[in-house]
């Protein structure tokens, strides 16, 4: 929020923008779309769940409750396992992690097998692919990260798109089992998009090994003596940005995920079939793919990209006023609009949230960042949806749940620009008024530098005119030299002198 900080990985790579960063982008594409669309496509088995199992839609409701926890809630533990074993390898036994469990969910025999299975080893698994992909392509993009970020957040629609045409497919030709199956084949891809994050290197030439080599030699000794790397680093909370962006974010979280769960239900209240209520996830998916990247290239423009945590607090304020509107939808045709506006709204929230993180902590802190984000994300989405269907259970109106949650994501955005407004430029502005004063002292401290080069070479000029002076000086000194100087004091010589 202060200003953006210098992206340099831990080895002192510069980012470069491009490259093998778009096969990391593709990789980071397909991981996001698995990570947010799996939850979801999985619920397209909830009726062979509850057939099978002879339990309840709130029951089945669970697993995706469960997936998501794990997605967020193991944000830290993601963090640890980075920063000591690193991106690739990390993502290598998560992908196997998340094929493991659906593999293992086909084979249970009762709804708790599906909860471990599915819920907490495929949600531990895509949890250890989705935050260090995040990672890498910090790493990978500076300047182009802002369309990075949301290219690679369009993953998410995409994959929605597949993977519930497919689930309901595989479904009708294989059953739950064979359909859970077959998509813990489809998670194995994990471990492909885990072989593309490569780790940056610099380059190296003759000069830069010898250098190395003389680098190494002469910190042997001093390695020893240096402290270990810390493996989660909480002095992200000194940073004033980032509480601010982590409350407003968990304020945001409340609210935001609430109108796609209970969209489709209002729509069946209003009289409309299930297929046509069905068809509004599908608009708002459709929006979705295109205003993210959309809102990429316009986060990445000279003139807004300094402002990007504004631009986040009118896409939340956007997404906000769209849920407040909505509420009072009283036909199909203005339930096809608010899921437009939603669409866009939420796709610009979606390509926006991790740039302004990566802007605020910066490369070496993002790995440290992202996981305590995520920890506290994953309180607040395990109370906003519920939360919004005890409401609707006692109110028996969806109007008051669209108001809560308009209103939980407007304050979150009054939150984060008021904050940001009054605390941090604040601080900028006093650090520039610093680099100023520094500049001023640099200034004239030069003027005095030239001031002395300019007399130095005056005497020069003149010793030139005088060659014989300069050598009866010479004789003097070395007269000077020869005689014997007291314990403690120090021979004057031309070679000590200023």
């Amino acid at each position: 929020m202060g200003g953006v900080v210098l992206d340099v990985d831990t080895g002192g790579v510069k980012a470069p923008d491009g490259g093998w960063g778009w096969a990391v982008l593709a990789g980071c594409f397909v991981i996001t779309g698995f990570s947010y669309a799996f939850p979801k496509a999985v619920s397209v088995f909830f009726k062979e769940l509850i057939r099978e199992f002879g339990v309840g839609y709130s029951d089945t409701a669970w697993i995706s409750s469960i997936l998501l926890a794990m997605l967020y809630g193991t944000g830290p533990l993601c963090s640890v396992l980075v920063n000591r074993f690193g991106c690739r390898p990390v993502m290598m036994v998560g992908g196997l992690f998340a094929s493991l469990g659906m593999i293992l969910a086909s084979f249970s025999t009762g709804i708790i097998h599906i909860y471990l299975s599915t819920g907490v080893i495929t949600g531990l698994g895509l949890a250890l692919n989705f935050q260090p992909s995040l990672i890498m392509l910090n790493r990978y993009f500076s300047e182009k990260r802002p369309l990075a970020n949301g290219l690679a957040a369009a993953g998410s629609p995409v994959a929605l798109c597949c993977l519930s045409p497919l689930g309901q497919v595989l479904q009708y030709q294989y059953g739950w089992r064979g359909g859970f199956l077959i998509l813990g084949g489809i998670l194995l891809n994990c471990c492909v998009c885990a072989s593309l994050m490569k780790p940056l290197v610099a380059p190296t030439t003759v000069k830069a090994k010898d250098q190395e080599q003389d680098k190494e030699e002469r910190t042997e000794g001093a390695e020893k003596k240096k402290p270990k790397a810390k493996l989660l680093d909480f002095s992200v909370f000194k940073d004033a940005g980032f509480v601010i962006y982590t409350v407003a974010a968990s304020i945001m979280v409340l609210g935001l995920f609430v109108p796609p769960v209970f969209v489709v239900s209002y729509a069946k209240e209003l009289g409309n079939e299930d297929t046509k209520s069905a068809l509004l996830l599908t608009i708002l998916g459709f929006i979705d793919i295109f205003a993210r990247p959309t809102c990429g290239v316009i986060a990445g423009l000279k003139w807004v990209r300094p402002r990007c945590v504004y631009l986040f607090s009118f896409a939340m304020i956007f997404n906000g006023v769209t849920d407040l509107i909505g509420s009072q939808a009283k036909d199909y045709a203005s339930l096809v609009v608010f899921c437009i506006f939603f669409g866009i709204s939420y796709g610009m929230v979606g390509a926006l949230q991790f740039e302004v993180l990566m802007t605020i902590v910066g490369t070496q802190k993002f790995s440290s960042a992202i996981g305590l984000v995520l920890l506290m994300e994953a309180i607040a989405v395990l109370v906003g949806p519920p939360g919004a269907g005890r409401l609707l259970d006692i109110t028996k109106n969806y109007m008051y749940v669209f108001l809560l949650a308009g209103s939980e994501v407007v304050l979150s955005a009054v939150v984060l620009a008021t904050c940001n407004f009054l605390f941090i430029r604040k601080k900028s502005s006093a650090v520039e008024d610093k680099l100023e004063n520094i500049t001023v002292t640099d200034d004239s401290k030069m003027e005095m530098c030239s001031k002395f080069t300019e007399n130095n070479d005056e005497e020069e000029k003149g010793e030139r005119e005088e060659p014989g002076s300069v050598t009866e000086e010479s004789q003097e000194a070395e007269k000077l030299l020869k005689q014997p100087q007291p314990n403690g004091d120090i021979a004057i010589n031309p070679e000590t002198c200023l």
